[in-house]
């Protein structure tokens, strides 16, 4: 393998990147937070999918693995995904109910720059049977085949094996208004946030890192770094 050149790769911000500073919160509970950075990068053209996030779990021993989904909902009880049951990442939760979430929020077009980050951390739980199947029917019919085509990480044969297998149900749904049955291997997962990190980038790569998090049992805190948010939120500011 020839060797990559990559230690000069830089990519400049083309407009001016704003100082992002816990006096700019526009709330001082996280979820206000997300809201205000998550509604502006689903309206900035460049940014394909702003709920497109990266998920890290980890097997009860500690080897993690990442990959990413897609949010399909938030509010103050957290954030939900959804996954089939026997998935790798849904057999780690169940075995160890923590996850990390990223979200990268970046264009550098001519006409917008946004750079951010936003991290979450938090113990993860799957949502109700009754909630699950009401996204699932609220999916287009070719995703709800979808999901139940695939015994999503197992091993399967070759491609033609798993084309047959929808086409099988596109002969079956296809032209009709049969409901498909949500399989009982498909639903949601909830990950409760203790955590959140919002990152702005910064030209001279001295970004600014505002941290939400919940305070430990019985913590005492300097009152000259940490600020007390609101709904039993503290926040404060990280070095780059």
């Amino acid at each position: 393998m020839a060797n990559l050149d990559i230690a000069g790769m830089r990519k400049p911000y083309k407009g001016k990147q704003e100082v992002f500073d816990v006096g700019d919160l526009v709330a001082k509970e996280p979820f206000g937070q997300f809201t205000a950075w998550f509604e502006e990068a689903k309206n900035t053209d460049g940014i394909m999918e702003a709920n497109a996030m990266a998920i890290a779990t980890a097997t009860k021993d500690g080897k993690p693995s990442v990959r990413m989904v897609l949010m399909k909902g938030i509010d103050k009880k957290g954030i939900v995904f959804y996954t089939n049951y026997g998935s790798r990442k849904a057999q780690e939760l169940e075995e160890n109910p923590f996850a990390s979430l990223l979200f990268y929020l970046s264009t550098n077009s001519e006409t917008s720059t946004i750079s951010r980050q936003i991290r979450i951390e938090g113990r993860v739980e799957r949502v109700s049977e009754a909630e699950s199947t009401q996204y699932f029917h609220s999916r287009p019919r070719t995703s709800q085949m979808g999901a139940v085509v695939s015994q999503q990480s197992t091993l399967i044969k070759n491609r033609e094996e798993l084309d047959k297998r929808n086409q099988e149900l596109l002969d079956k749904y296809e032209g009709n208004d049969i409901p498909i049955p949500k399989p009982d291997y498909w639903g949601g997962f909830r990950v409760v946030p203790n955590r959140f990190e919002f990152w702005q980038g910064q030209t001279n790569r001295l970004h600014d890192r505002i941290v939400f998090r919940k305070p430990e049992e019985g913590e005492k805190v300097d009152p000259n770094f940490t600020h007390t948010g609101e709904e039993g939120w503290v926040y404060e500011r990280l070095m780059p």
